[in-house]
């Protein structure tokens, strides 16, 4: 494929997102599709959601004007992390997109918006999978670009069936748009410039731990060395995937792919030499998370506040229930003033709020309803400070311009612990929901977050700590441990790989 530029090109363009826990007692269904988070979306609506925002698919568009090609949207489809996707869903839904790129009649390219970690019943590499079927419709001549979420457990056979693939730099993920405007300008080369991609692939044997946050070392070093090699002759792109490694699957682990002008040796070169790097420093990439307990103790030493508490396990955006209820026992028990948790999945407490009203105090447990394993109920005796529909817009670098929806919500003050209670599993990207339900985490001394790290776009410039914690529910390492079965090489730290 070779045009010469001004000529008119189609771009098509599909997205089937999931990332997976094996893990979660959260079952994924069509509702996980339809009902949450932005909805099933078909055609137009998919360009009327997504223009002008940060996400992958307004790159897409903004890169798509830049070098005036038509974009042609399929579906979008993306559930909330949780347990893998049913194959009767995910078969309509892929039979669904690759109908609509069928019938969008001769085209140039595909792009795809996909994040790296989906598992499907019967299929441990869902993208892999996409990709093969959108490989085998277009055939071998149409370049298939994909953007990738930096969660990713790379396969061979992605790397395969694509031609490029790209993934985000940023942990928080706040360079969507930035990666999606690379992916279409990624394809103006291979169009309209000749150039021939070949793409390598390094698969290391380690499960990345929380030392990933890349504006702070040592991640930030593995930015570096991955920024100085993409300046190299001949190197198009270069990602680091850190990996899912709540998925029991034989591919996961982290990577490193390359992407070179028709020079495959040189690719896996680059890619053996940053692999290889970043395997050297693996102890690096992990942290040791203590309790709230612990944390609470070494801030309260530490005096700078406001200080944040990060509940990496129990983040919903890893596919968790959302309800460990260690962190909010541990605020009550320590008797915090001007303290907050965000957010606590409780759907029940949220209607006993409802019928009490604004303003009354009612007694009630929250939390530890979604397995025992996730603790035990805190019983509260709380006034209700708020109640809300769960609506709001994002007003932080991650998800700009998108509404958001927590469901029926409500705010809970105990003496001087507050609890945002919400029907809907997310985690806190800012504070905007927050306000809306007259609750500003700025005004607190303590935060409590269900989040690993996409919390720190909108609350870390105003932090004066954070501490990553890890409190007992389906995900902490209590909770799966010995339980992978499906890895098919030794994985560090799980094992010593030397």
């Amino acid at each position: 494929y070779r045009y010469a530029k001004g000529e008119h090109m189609r771009i098509v363009t599909g997205t089937i997102h999931h990332e997976t826990s094996t893990f979660t007692t959260v079952p994924t269904t069509w509702e996980s599709y339809r009902n949450r988070r932005f909805g099933f979306l078909r055609g137009q609506q998919v360009l009327d959601k997504f223009t002008d925002t940060n996400t992958a698919l307004g790159g897409f568009v903004d890169g798509c004007a830049d070098h005036d090609f038509e974009l042609i949207p399929t579906i979008f489809a993306s559930a909330h992390p949780s347990a893998p996707t049913p194959r009767e869903i995910f078969d309509e839904i892929l039979s669904e997109m690759l109908g609509a790129m069928r019938s969008a009649g001769i085209i140039d390219g595909v792009l795809m918006d996909l994040h790296g970690a989906m598992v499907v019943e019967g299929i441990d590499d869902g993208e892999g999978h996409v990709l093969a079927a959108v490989r085998d419709l277009v055939g071998p001549d149409v370049p298939i670009v994909a953007q990738f979420d930096i969660h990713s457990n790379v396969s061979r056979q992605m790397v395969e069936m694509a031609d490029v693939m790209i993934g985000h730099e940023t942990f928080p993920e706040i360079d969507q748009q930035e990666r999606g405007k690379e992916c279409v300008d990624v394809m103006h080369r291979i169009l309209r410039e000749g150039l021939r991609p070949t793409l390598a692939l390094y698969q290391l044997p380690l499960a990345w731990g929380m030392n990933q946050v890349t504006a702070h070392p040592p991640m930030r070093s593995a930015i570096e060395l991955l920024h100085e090699i993409e300046a190299r002759p001949r190197v198009i792109c270069g990602s680091i995937a850190t990996c899912f490694p709540l998925a029991d699957t034989p591919d996961m682990g982290a990577s490193v792919y390359i992407a070179t002008d028709d020079d495959e040796a040189l690719a896996q070169s680059y890619a053996d030499e940053l692999g290889q790097w970043l395997w050297e420093r693996r102890a690096d990439w992990q942290l040791v998370m203590p309790s709230t307990r612990d944390a609470l103790t070494l801030a309260d030493t530490a005096g700078s506040y406001p200080v944040i508490f990060a509940d990496r396990n129990d983040n919903t955006g890893g596919g968790a229930p959302g309800d460990s209820t260690g962190m909010l026992q541990t605020f009550i028990n320590a008797d915090l003033q001007d303290a907050c948790i965000l957010y606590m999945v409780d759907p029940e407490a949220v209607t006993l709020c409802q019928q009490a009203g604004v303003g009354a105090e009612l007694t009630l447990t929250v939390g530890g309803k979604s397995t025992p394993i996730q603790g035990h109920p805190v019983e509260m005796t709380a006034t209700v400070v708020a109640l809300g529909d769960g609506h709001f817009l994002y007003d932080g670098p991650r998800n700009r311009g998108l509404a958001g929806n927590m469901g029926p919500s409500a705010h809970l003050v105990q003496r001087g612990v507050h609890v945002l209670v919400v029907s809907h599993r997310e985690q806190p990207y800012d504070t905007a929901f927050a306000r809306s339900m007259e609750l500003d985490p700025q005004n607190m001394r303590y935060i409590g977050v269900k989040s690993a790290a996409h919390f720190r776009a909108g609350f870390e410039a105003w932090s004066g700590a954070i501490h990553v914690v890890s409190e007992p529910n389906v995900h902490s390492a209590e909770a799966v441990a010995g339980r992978f079965k499906n890895l098919r090489r030794k994985v560090y730290p799980f094992e010593d790989v030397w």
